[in-house]
């Protein structure tokens, strides 16, 4: 079931090992999206478990979030962005980071485009400001789940070296996020 044809094209020089699991997560998210549209962890065991409905307790789970880590030494790979937001009448742009990704799409080229997911608490708040180590951004047991925020970045996935996967989730919906809500993710530098 992992190693899927689909998966032979990308050309990703000598490297797919990242590309190619990247576009099965996505494959797997597309299959599951188009089912239901209204070790133990790891890559193969979370596409494995998004596709299984026995293996989903929660049900319905629609995300393989993930974490990525650069070549060289630079470490996971935080995902940053800038969002727009209202405050009052006024138009502000804060910044936005994450170390967890949803795939959205994944071409031949191995170039793909990933969602920033922000890890939240069960009260839906996201934690203070984040690092240069994912779990900057998991302090204590407070995560509960993971937001969806419509804001992508195209990543060359032939420029990483290795993928974390964690276990499937149903992540919030865009439609729930307060772009400008602060925390971790989403720091205002005035």
């Amino acid at each position: 079931m992992f190693e899927d044809d689909f998966t032979k094209d990308l050309d990703c020089k000598n490297n797919k090992c990242v590309c190619k699991t990247v576009a099965k997560i996505a494959a797997a998210q597309d299959e599951v999206a188009d089912r239901d549209r209204g070790c133990d962890t790891g890559c193969k065991q979370s596409v494995k478990d998004l596709l299984s409905p026995t293996a989903q307790p929660n049900g319905d789970n629609d995300t393989v979030p993930f974490i990525l880590y650069c070549k060289g030494d630079c470490g996971p790979f935080i995902g940053q962005s800038v969002v727009t937001n209202q405050v009052g009448m006024d138009t502000v742009f804060n910044c936005l980071e994450t170390p967890i990704f949803r795939v959205s799409k994944v071409k031949k080229d191995c170039c793909a485009e990933l969602e920033l997911l922000l890890p939240v608490t069960e009260g839906g708040s996201t934690p203070g400001p984040g690092g240069d180590d994912v779990c900057d951004f998991f302090p204590g047991n407070s995560i509960r789940n993971f937001q969806r925020t419509g804001v992508c970045i195209t990543v060359d996935l032939c420029e990483f070296l290795a993928i974390a996967c964690l276990d499937p989730v149903r992540s919030l919906p865009v439609s729930e996020w307060n772009c400008g809500g602060g925390g971790a993710a989403s720091r205002n530098h005035d």
